[in-house]
């Protein structure tokens, strides 16, 4: 679970992962450990670090230290990319496609953690080569830095860019997307299972010979016993009528 670094910028952390090492020395083993970390206030910025330490909690801080001074911004189009990107770092390559709202983060643990803490929340993507996550790391950062949006690259050029064919997809997905209105809150799914049912299984706890058809009781079921009273109402009528 993501935890809070700092309320007044709503900047949170996230732990990706703890490495073990130890070293061989003439009183035995040393033990030392790593900790990867991602950082991001949700908003467009985001930065990882790598420390080491003797002790996990201790290794911990001292990479949030580190990613919180390499927090950098990402170009943003909505709740997703710009454009298509694809980072390298040594034998790890990583793929980001923009996706349209409502599509979520398509992505593995370590690629998900790192879009969900520079917020954006519509994302394909795809890792080729080596899956190591410090190296996974590495290399949708190098993607980041590639990113340019399109005022970016309509300065560059010397032109005029009306819209990107990623904005064209981003407004026709809103179409489909619900409306709701500003302050109402969803209402909460109702469980009906079982409420249609009238009369279950005679168990333990239910009386002998009622309800459902299973039970266990010994005396005759109530539509019996309500099918044996008229029988008896033609023998009184046939002894009046002898009279």
């Amino acid at each position: 679970m993501p935890e809070i670094l700092e309320e007044s910028t709503n900047i949170e952390s996230h732990t990706v992962g703890i490495y073990r090492t130890s070293a061989t020395v003439k009183g035995g083993r040393r033990f030392s450990f790593g900790a990867l970390v991602v950082v991001g206030d949700r908003r467009g910025r985001v930065g990882y670090g790598y420390a080491k330490s003797p002790e996990v909690p201790t290794a911990i801080e001292k990479a949030e230290k580190q990613a919180k001074r390499s927090l950098t911004t990402i170009p943003m189009s909505g709740t997703t990319l710009p454009h298509e990107v694809e980072g390298r770092f040594c034998s790890s390559k990583v793929r980001l496609l923009p996706a349209s709202p409502g599509t979520g983060v398509v992505a593995g643990g370590t690629v998900r953690a790192v879009l969900e803490m520079a917020g954006i929340t519509d994302c394909l993507s795809k890792c080729y080569g080596s899956t190591g996550k410090l190296n996974t790391v590495k290399a949708m950062f190098d993607g980041f830095e590639q990113l340019r949006t399109r005022e970016q690259v309509a300065e560059l050029r010397g032109v005029e860019i009306a819209s990107t064919d990623i904005e064209d997809r981003i407004d026709r997905g809103k179409r489909f997307m619900p409306v709701r209105a500003e302050g109402e809150k969803m209402k909460a799914p109702v469980n009906t299972i079982g409420q249609d049912r009238r009369g279950g299984r005679g168990g333990r706890g239910g009386p002998r010979g009622g309800g459902g058809g299973g039970g266990r009781g010994r005396g005759p079921a109530p539509a019996q016993q309500q099918d044996a009273a008229p029988q008896s109402a033609p023998a009184t009528e046939s002894a009046e009528s002898s009279t």
